[in-house]
C-alpha cells in the first residue's frame, strides 16, 4: 500500500459529541485528547513522516470563554502527551497574540525525536491570514522560495488530510501545504476516534490517482 507521507488531522465534532452525551459543548474538547496520541501512533506505525494535528485556530477564540479555555488547556496537554510519547514537537501559531499558552512557548522550536518516533505538528491559535502575512513581500523578492516566506515553513507540503465530524471544508488549514492534498471526510465526530479510520482513510488514498498536477 502506498502511505502518504505527511497526514494532516482535523480534529471536528468534540462539541457535537459533547451534547449527544448530555454534556456541555467544553466537556468534549478533553475527550480528544486519547485519540490523537492514538492517531499518532497509528500514523507513525504505518510507517508516515510527519503528521500536523489542528488545535484552534484565531477564529475558534470567539467562542465563550468556557470553550476556549477547555481547548487550550487541552492542546496544551496534547502537546505534553507527544512529546512524552517522543514525537519531534514543532507548534505553529501566532504566539504575540494573548490568546497563544504560554506553556507551549519551549514547542515553537521543533523538539527532538526518540529512536522510531516522527514529526508532529500541532497548529495553536492559527490564522491562514497570519500564516501567509509575508507572502506577497516575498512575491516580489524572490518568487522560487515563497514557501520560507510563510509562518509554517518548516512543515512539509501535506499528502492526505482526514477530518472527522463530516464537514466537507479545510478550514483554512495550512493552505500552502494543503495545494496537492487528497481529502479524506470521516462523518463520525472525533471523539469516538478508531483505527480503523486510519486504515480506511489510507486504502482509499492508494486508490487515487496522484499526480501533483503532472
Amino acid at each position: 500500500m502506498r502511505v502518504p507521507k505527511h497526514v494532516g488531522i482535523i480534529p471536528d465534532g468534540n462539541r457535537r459529541w459533547a451534547q449527544n452525551q448530555g454534556m456541555t459543548k467544553d466537556k468534549g474538547y478533553d475527550k480528544g485528547l486519547d485519540p490523537g496520541l492514538d492517531a499518532y501512533r497509528k500514523c507513525r506505525d504505518m510507517g508516515v513522516d510527519e503528521v500536523t494535528f489542528y488545535g484552534f485556530t484565531t477564529d475558534n477564540t470567539k467562542r465563550p470563554a468556557d470553550q476556549t479555555q477547555a481547548f487550550t488547556k487541552a492542546c496544551v496537554e496534547a502537546a505534553n502527551m507527544l512529546v512524552q510519547e517522543g514525537a519531534a514537537l514543532l507548534v505553529i501559531g501566532n504566539t504575540k497574540s494573548p490568546m497563544f499558552p504560554k506553556e507551549l512557548l519551549p514547542y515553537t522550536q521543533r523538539s527532538q525525536s526518540k529512536p522510531g518516533q516522527i514529526k508532529a505538528n500541532l497548529l495553536v491559535n492559527y490564522g491562514w491570514h497570519w500564516d501567509l502575512n509575508t507572502l506577497a513581500d516575498a512575491q516580489k523578492v524572490n518568487k522560487n522560495n515563497i514557501q520560507q516566506h510563510i509562518q509554517s515553513f518548516d512543515i512539509s507540503r501535506l499528502d492526505l488530510i482526514i477530518r472527522w465530524g463530516g464537514r466537507r471544508r479545510l478550514s483554512g488549514f495550512l493552505p500552502v501545504q494543503s495545494i496537492y492534498a487528497d481529502f479524506y471526510v470521516i462523518d463520525d465526530y472525533w471523539p469516538a476516534f478508531n483505527e480503523n479510520h486510519i486504515c480506511d482513510a489510507f486504502n482509499w488514498y492508494d486508490k487515487q490517482d496522484v499526480t501533483l498536477g503532472g
